[in-house]
């Protein structure tokens, strides 16, 4: 690994893992018998939603994807909200379950959940693996969480730092400069 990095694991691939399957058997309680529409929100959510995909057992499931964008060039949300990849899939009368990675402004989320809702959809839900509530500027809290992080930047299970580090297993703290430094 390169030496301007180190990492400290927050979450291992075991416990991801175990919390995954706990939220797919509660979901798959959830919409039983439902025309349910999962929206994963790139890039992040992708190893989260494969995860999860095949621990929910519904019949009537469809998959899709949105890449959606609040940070520019910063590390901050910016609070101006771009849809750079939307939804081919007509919503109306279907439960929409939006998978995400992480939460922490809960800015994206809020503006994709009236978004979605104005597509005439039954329901429109959050699932995500991480929540940084410290961090909220909006009253949103996802239906579905797995885990509660503190204020730190993480890494791995999908997330990424300038698209690298998101093959790592395991959640972990990125130290820039090193542990140490």
């Amino acid at each position: 690994m390169d030496a301007r990095y180190s990492f400290e694991t927050l979450i291992s691939a075991e416990e991801l893992a175990a919390k995954v399957a706990e939220l797919g058997e509660i979901i798959t309680r959830d919409y039983k018998d439902k025309d349910t529409v999962f929206v994963g929100i790139l890039k992040g959510s992708f190893i989260f939603m494969s995860d999860l995909v095949r621990k929910v057992k519904l019949d009537r499931l469809e998959i899709c994807f949105m890449m959606v964008s609040s940070y520019g060039s910063g590390t901050r949300s910016s609070g101006n909200i771009i849809i750079k990849k939307d939804l081919e899939n007509d919503l109306e009368g279907k439960h929409v379950l939006i998978i995400e990675d992480i939460i922490d402004s809960g800015n994206t989320l809020t503006y994709l959940k009236k978004y979605l809702s104005n597509r005439k959809a039954a329901s429109v839900k959050v699932c995500t693996i991480l929540d940084k509530p410290s961090r909220r500027e909006t009253d949103l809290v996802p239906d579905y969480r797995g885990f509660e992080i503190p204020d730190a930047f993480v890494v791995g299970y999908g997330l990424d730092y300038d698209e690298h580090f998101r093959e790592l297993p395991d959640l972990c703290i990125l130290h820039l400069g090193g542990k140490d430094a």
